[in-house]
Order: structure tokens, then sequence, then C-alpha cells
């Protein structure tokens, strides 16, 4: 079992950095190497990122704002779907939660913000199509735009689907223990990390 509520510290140039460990939350394949499993489903054509143009099991880092991007076989679950998951955080201040992700079609729904006293707070989270050559709708940043989109039988090296970097708001920065993600399964996420601003 994965400890969720990772302990990991980063210091950036924001402000200091959790990345949160979202391994058991897993469960979809999104990405698939050139070897191609034939699994890749990021939507209901089995489309899929080519796992060559992502840094895929590593720390790397967007805006200054350091991701854990997931690692890509073609096999084992590479994202997750948002079902309505409840992810424990880390302990500490976090003023942004920072996420790489992307949806089927420009989507919005509100995510839960949970605190140790036992309040909530609702958040919209807005993410954009990852389809090739479509835009940010809703003020992200692009994060990576691969070179080509993977079908399950050929690869398309005229389109070149997108993942964005958002992030939600926390107005409540002392004492949150877990986000709880909208039941939408169009809305994809890769990485999340909470950030306390810096001063």
């Amino acid at each position: 079992m994965v400890n969720h509520v990772s302990p990991t510290l980063v210091r950036s140039a924001v402000g200091a950095a959790h990345p949160v460990a979202i391994e058991d939350f897993l469960d979809s394949v999104g990405v698939e190497p050139n070897s191609r499993s034939g699994l890749g489903a990021f939507n209901i054509w089995g489309n899929a990122f080519p796992a060559e143009a992502l840094p895929c099991g590593t720390l790397t880092e967007l805006d200054r704002v350091p991701f854990r991007f997931p690692p890509a076989d073609g096999v084992r679950p590479d994202h997750l779907r948002c079902r309505g998951q409840r992810i424990p955080l880390p302990a500490g201040r976090a003023d942004w939660i920072h996420v790489l992700g992307a949806a089927e079609r420009r989507t919005e729904d509100d995510v839960l913000l949970e605190y140790a006293d036992g309040s909530a707070r609702r958040q919209w989270l807005r993410l954009s199509d990852f389809w090739p050559q479509t835009g940010p709708r809703f003020g992200e940043r692009l994060a990576f735009r691969t070179g080509s989109m993977l079908y399950p039988r050929h690869e398309q090296l005229t389109m070149s689907p997108s993942i964005w970097h958002q992030r939600i708001p926390v107005a409540v920065s002392d004492g949150l223990r877990a986000i709880v993600l909208p039941h939408n399964p169009a809305m994809h996420l890769f990485a999340l990390t909470l950030v306390e601003a810096a001063a």
C-alpha cells in the first residue's frame, strides 16, 4: 500500500510545494509507449498520449511547480478519472492545489476541500479539452502538447493532444486534510501538488 500523504517537501520559487502521492488512486490507462499495448483509452475512441513525449515516472517542474508524473507502460493505470475519490493531502499550509490534467471536451465541476476541524469548502476545478489543436478555455497554462496522438491501430502524426496545468484556490490555508473529487469521469488527472505561496 502506498502512503497517500507524502512527506516530501520541495522548495520551489513559488513557495513550499508538496507533490501529492496519488498512486493508489490511478485507475485508467491514457498513455502508451510506441510498442503499443492497445489498452490506452483516454476516451471512448481509445485514444492515448505517446509515453515518449511525456516525463513519465519523474519529478518534473512546470511554471516553477514540481509534479510527480506517473509511470506509464501502457498496461498499468497512469492517471485517474474523477469518480468522487477522496484523496488525503499532506499536512501543512496550502494556498493552491496545482493540477496536471485534461478533459474530454472542456469541463468544470466542483471539488470538496475537507479540513481537520470537520469543516468543508467547495471550489471549482476547470479543465480544457485534451483534443488536438484546442486552446485553454479556463485560463490554464499548457503543460504538454505531444507531437502525435495514438489510436487503437495507428499513430496520428497530425494531431497533438494537450495536458493542462490548472490550479484550485484554497480559501482557508490551514488544516486542509483531503480533497474529494467530483463524480465526472470526463475529467482526467495525472498529478496534484499543494503549494504554500512564498511570502
